[in-house]
C-alpha cells in the first residue's frame, strides 16, 4: 500500500501562455509555486486540497473524458466573478436531482471545469448517525 503525502493534476497545454493567464487571473487561482523560464515554465496553482501543475505544451488538447471538479463556497457569486473575468460559462448554476449546485466552464484547450456549491443541508456535509 502506498502512503500519498501530496497530489497534483498536470495538465499538459496547447498554449502554456495563454493557460497560465485563464487559471492565474481570469479564475484567480493562488499560485503554489513557479518553476523554469521561457517555454519550460510551470506554475502550480492551489485547488484547495490539491494542486493544478499546467506546464510543457502538448499538439493536441486533453482528452475529453478529462474533467476538473471544483468546490466553491458560492458558486452564484463564482458566476458573477468569471463572467466579469470574461470567462465564458458554458451551463449558469443549476441545482441537481442530487443537490448540489453545479455550474459549468472550460479552460482555453476546452478541458471541462464544473464549479460545486455543497448546500448545508446535503449528506456530504452532514451524515445522520455517523
Amino acid at each position: 500500500m502506498i502512503h500519498v503525502l501530496s497530489s497534483r493534476t498536470l495538465l499538459r497545454p496547447t498554449d502554456p501562455e495563454r493557460s497560465r493567464v485563464f487559471y492565474g487571473e481570469q479564475l484567480g487561482l493562488p499560485v503554489y509555486r513557479e518553476f523554469g523560464t521561457g517555454e519550460h515554465r510551470g506554475v502550480v496553482y492551489f485547488l484547495g486540497g490539491g494542486f493544478l501543475e499546467v506546464a510543457g505544451r502538448s499538439p493536441t488538447p486533453p482528452s475529453p473524458a478529462l474533467k476538473l471538479w471544483l468546490q466553491v463556497a458560492d458558486v452564484t457569486a463564482a458566476y458573477t466573478e468569471l463572467l466579469a473575468a470574461g470567462v465564458e460559462v458554458r451551463r449558469e448554476p443549476v441545482k441537481e436531482p442530487w443537490g448540489l449546485i453545479e455550474m459549468w466552464i472550460a479552460d482555453p484547450d476546452g478541458t471541462e471545469i464544473v464549479l460545486v456549491e455543497i448546500p448545508a443541508d446535503h449528506p456530504l456535509r452532514y451524515r445522520p448517525g455517523i
